[in-house]
């Protein structure tokens, strides 16, 4: 019972939901990473009500996600701030998405990133990473982040997207702290662009 209790809590605190049904190795992702990102918030430097409260937004836009039905994002947040990331195939699916997300309760700031490309367009396209691709490259990211002495990985979000462009959130405790993080990103292989919002905050 433990354990059931403890997978649920980690399902609804996971950052990122892809609800596209040819996607499974999105969503298989996002339940891998959703343990240790419940992990990571509990023994972060933030009180337990910024953390519910932005666990509350996440399941918010999760929800807003599963009624549209079929969109192909993801989603990061810290501290109320939400990025969302994603390639819409349809304009009236990625207008209305935004318009709802905005209105989504206690939301401080929105990075969206998320932008239309039709099949066509994408087809064109040989540099687009498939989702499974962009689940390995944050997955790489995480682990040099992991691996870099002086950076604080649990005060820091990453996510990426199919253009190799890696998003980084949340908080570092010096500039050599934020730029160790930022240029850890920016060296790990794969990784095409960095886009920072972290912040730097003793």
């Amino acid at each position: 019972m433990r354990l059931q209790k403890a997978t649920a809590a980690a399902l609804l605190a996971a950052p990122a939901l892809a609800l596209t049904p040819t996607t499974a190795g999105a969503q298989l992702g996002d339940i891998l990473k959703a343990p240790k990102t419940l992990i990571d918030r509990a023994i972060e430097a933030r009180s337990a009500e910024d953390i519910a409260k932005d666990n509350r937004i996440i399941i918010d836009v999760n929800a807003i996600m599963a009624e549209i039905g079929t969109i192909k994002a993801s989603t990061e947040i810290y501290e109320q701030n939400l990025l969302i990331t994603g390639i819409f195939a349809d304009q009236e699916t990625h207008d209305s998405f935004l318009e709802q997300v905005r209105q989504v309760r206690g939301l401080k700031q929105l990075y969206w990133h998320a932008i239309f490309m039709s099949d066509a367009e994408r087809e064109k396209r040989t540099d687009l990473l498939e989702w499974d691709d962009v689940l390995v490259l944050e997955t790489k990211v995480d682990v040099e982040m992991v691996s870099t002495r002086g950076v604080a990985d649990v005060n820091f979000r990453t996510a990426a997207d199919s253009f190799g462009t890696v998003y980084l959130m949340g908080r570092a405790r010096s500039d050599e702290e934020l730029k160790k993080a930022v240029d850890t990103v920016a060296h790990t292989e794969g990784v095409v662009r960095v886009v920072n919002y972290a912040f730097v905050r003793p």
